[in-house]
């Protein structure tokens, strides 16, 4: 008995518990920042491309590019870039903010968030985008469930690296687990 308590507390921890210990916060929300801007810019530009949206994938640096240019190859890069500057600042403040929240919910709202403020407010004081009267509906649809998913995917990412429930479980022998 007493050699089965001295086994339990020299086992290792798991590689999970020990990122957990070890997480930088700024590595952490720029590497989830870059990923979120390069999957959700990806399918951003996939939108366009297929005519689920009319907002072209570099539309947040339209003040600075010329429309023509953006509708280019190259521009089309340029759009994916800015969407993940984008992704970065965003989870930026998401994780030094709410990264203890729990849940999905809080990553949909931050989600619906940007894309009032970009789509509702920023976009069209801008001159970025044209003001939703003046946006197709598959446009706004596309957009607001693009902004959605891509704050899941930020907000869900960050709870599950900051609050997982597991880490907290006390620790069972397999013994235990199979009684």
């Amino acid at each position: 008995m007493r050699h089965q308590k001295q086994t339990t507390k020299e086992r290792p921890q798991s590689w999970r518990q020990q990122r957990r210990k070890n997480t930088n916060i700024w590595l952490f929300s720029l590497e989830i920042g870059f990923f979120a801007g390069l999957i959700w810019g990806g399918v951003k530009a996939l939108f366009f491309y297929m005519g689920f949206t009319k907002v072209v994938p570099g539309y947040l640096v339209e003040p600075f590019f010329k429309n023509a240019f953006l509708h280019t190859q190259f521009g089309y890069y340029v759009g994916w870039a800015s969407f993940i500057g984008l992704s970065l600042v965003a989870t930026m403040i998401y994780t030094l903010a709410f990264r203890k929240m729990r849940g999905p919910v809080p990553g949909l709202i931050y989600g619906v968030v940007w894309w009032g403020l970009l789509f509702v407010l920023l976009g069209p004081w801008l001159d970025m985008l044209p003001p939703l009267t003046k946006l197709p509906a598959m446009t706004i649809i596309s957009e607001f469930c693009l902004y959605l998913l891509w704050g899941l995917f930020i907000g869900y990412t960050a709870a599950e690296e900051y609050t997982d429930e597991r880490a907290r479980e006390p620790k069972k022998t397999t013994k235990q687990a199979l009684q």
